[in-house]
C-alpha cells in the first residue's frame, strides 16, 4: 500500500516538487535551447558569430508580453485570469518550436543584407513566451508553499541544462582545425590559413526543435496537473473569507498541517496597502519600503548582467581561449544554474548583507568577463596554459552567484506576496531589456568588440 508519507521531505511533497520542476523548465526552456544549438547553427546562416547579439536583441521588443500583463495585473486588481494567459503563451511557444523545425533555415534579404528572417521572427516569439512568463510563472507559484519557489527556479535552471544534454548528445561542439592553401588572383601566388571545420551533427536541428517543442507540451501538462489534480489541489493555499470589520483573514489549507511544524499557514495583513501575504512563518517582519526598493534594484542589476550582457559577450570572452573552452565554459555554467538553486533550497540566505555581497562578488567576476571580451582577440592569459581554466572557472562562479542571489531574492518576496513576485518578474524583464540594448549598441553600432577564431 503506498502511503502519501513515502513522498514527503519534510513539509514538501516530492511528487508535487518535481511537476513545480518541469512547470519551471518550460519558462525559458526554447529561447536557451536556441542559443545553445548556435554552434550547429552559425554555419549556415549569414550573420556568423554575430548571430548571438541579434537574438539577444530580438528578446528586447518582446518586453511587451510582460508590460501587458502587468499593467492587466494593476488595472485588474490581480484578478487576471492568468490561467488562461499561461496556456496561450505555452501553446504559442509550442507551435513556434515546431515551427522552427521547418523553417530556421529560411533567409530573406533585407535592408540590402541576407539576414535569417525565419529564425529571428519565430524567435521573437519564443522570446515574448519566455519573457511573459517572468510575470506570470512566478506570481502563479504564490498558490504554493514558499518552499517550492526553489523548485521553481530550479526548473528554470534546468531548462539550460536539460537542451545542454541534448546538444552533447547531438555532437554540438565538434570542430576541426585544417590548414587550407589557397590561391591569391592578384599575385597568383599560393598561401596558407587555418580554417575552422563544423563536423555535421549526429543528428539533425529539425529533431532538436521536435524536443523543445515536446518540452513545451510537457510544461503544459505539468501546469495542468498542478491546477487541476485533486491531489496536488490538496496543497494549494486559498483564502476562505476576508473579514474587513475585524480586520482578519481566514485561510483554508487543505493540507494538513503539523503541531510541531516550523511554519504554519497563516496571513499577514497590511492594512495601508491591502497586500496579502500567505504561507509565512509566526515570526515574519514585513521587509521596509527602503529594503524592499533596494531588493528590486538587485534584481535589475542581476538580470542585466545575466541576462542581457554576458550572453551577448560569451564568444567574446571564451573563444581566445580555444573552442573547446567557449563549450565548456557554456555547458558548465548551465550545469551551475540548478546547483546554485539546490543550495538556495538547502541553505537559504535571509539576510540583505549576504546577498549584497554575493550580488557584489558576481558582480566583480563579471567585470573580467567583460574585461576578456573588450581585449578580444587577445585578452588576458589567452597564450597561458593557465588561461582556459580561469576564464571557464569565472564563468561557472559567475553564474552560480548570480543564479543564487535571484533565487534567495524572489524567496524573499514570495513571503511578501503575490503583488511582490509580480514587481520581481517585471524587474527581471527591466533588467535584462536594459543590459541587452547597451550591449547590443556596443557590439553592433560601435563595433566594440573582435572575434577571435574558433581555431586560435
Amino acid at each position: 500500500m503506498i502511503r502519501e508519507s513515502w513522498f514527503r521531505y519534510g513539509e514538501i511533497n516530492i511528487l508535487l516538487y518535481l511537476t513545480v520542476i518541469l512547470f519551471g523548465v518550460g519558462s525559458w526552456v526554447a529561447v536557451n535551447g536556441l542559443l545553445i544549438e548556435l554552434p550547429v547553427l552559425v554555419p549556415h546562416l549569414p550573420e556568423g558569430w554575430a548571430l548571438p547579439s541579434y537574438l539577444v536583441m530580438i528578446i528586447q521588443p518582446a518586453n511587451i508580453g510582460p508590460i501587458l500583463v502587468t499593467l492587466a495585473y494593476i488595472l485588474t486588481n490581480d484578478t487576471l485570469n492568468e490561467r488562461a494567459v499561461i496556456y496561450t503563451i505555452l501553446t504559442i511557444g509550442a507551435l513556434a518550436c515546431l515551427l522552427l523545425s521547418f523553417f530556421w533555415k529560411k533567409t530573406s534579404v533585407v535592408a540590402g543584407e541576407e539576414h535569417s528572417t525565419a529564425l529571428m521572427a519565430l524567435h521573437f516569439f519564443l522570446s515574448i513566451v519566455d519573457c511573459t512568463s517572468s510575470v506570470l510563472f512566478l506570481p502563479f507559484m504564490s498558490l504554493f508553499r514558499v518552499q517550492y519557489m526553489t523548485g521553481y527556479f530550479l526548473g528554470e535552471g534546468m531548462s539550460g541544462l536539460i537542451p545542454s544534454l541534448v546538444a552533447l548528445a547531438q555532437g554540438v561542439g565538434k570542430i576541426s582545425c585544417e590548414n587550407v592553401s589557397y590561391v591569391d588572383t592578384s599575385t597568383n601566388l599560393s598561401s596558407f590559413e587555418i580554417q575552422t571545420l563544423y563536423q555535421e551533427p549526429y543528428f539533425p536541428v529539425d529533431n532538436f526543435f521536435i524536443f523543445l517543442f515536446v518540452m513545451m507540451l510537457s510544461c503544459g501538462l505539468a501546469f495542468s496537473l498542478l491546477n487541476y489534480l485533486p491531489y496536488f489541489k490538496k496543497e494549494h493555499i486559498t483564502m476562505q473569507n476576508v473579514c474587513k470589520n475585524r480586520g482578519t483573514i481566514e485561510l483554508q489549507s487543505n493540507q494538513k498541517v503539523q503541531d510541531n511544524s516550523q511554519e504554519t499557514v497563516e496571513s499577514l495583513l497590511d492594512d495601508k496597502n491591502g497586500v496579502v501575504r500567505l504561507n509565512v512563518p509566526p515570526s515574519y517582519t514585513p521587509m521596509s519600503t527602503r529594503t524592499y526598493l533596494y531588493f528590486l534594484c538587485l534584481v535589475v542589476w542581476i538580470n542585466a548582467l545575466s541576462n542581457g550582457v554576458l550572453p551577448s559577450l560569451q564568444t567574446y570572452s571564451c573563444l581566445p581561449y580555444g573552442y573547446d573552452a567557449y563549450h565548456l565554459a557554456m555547458t558548465l555554467a548551465n550545469i551551475a544554474n540548478p546547483t546554485a538553486c539546490v543550495v538556495a533550497l538547502l541553505l537559504p540566505v535571509p539576510t540583505c548583507l549576504v546577498i549584497s555581497v554575493l550580488t557584489f562578488l558576481g558582480t566583480s567576476l563579471s567585470a573580467f568577463i567583460v574585461m576578456t571580451a573588450v581585449q578580444s582577440p587577445f585578452p588576458v592569459l589567452y597564450d597561458d596554459p593557465a588561461g582556459p581554466f580561469v576564464v571557464v572557472t569565472t564563468w561557472v562562479l559567475m553564474g552560480f552567484l548570480m543564479v543564487f542571489s535571484k533565487v534567495s531574492l524572489a524567496t524573499l518576496f514570495r513571503k511578501e506576496g503575490k503583488r511582490a513576485l509580480l514587481w520581481c518578474g517585471a524587474m527581471t524583464q527591466v533588467g535584462s531589456l536594459s543590459g541587452a540594448i547597451v550591449t547590443y549598441l556596443l557590439v553592433n553600432v560601435a563595433k566594440t568588440f573582435q572575434s577571435a577564431s574558433a581555431c586560435s
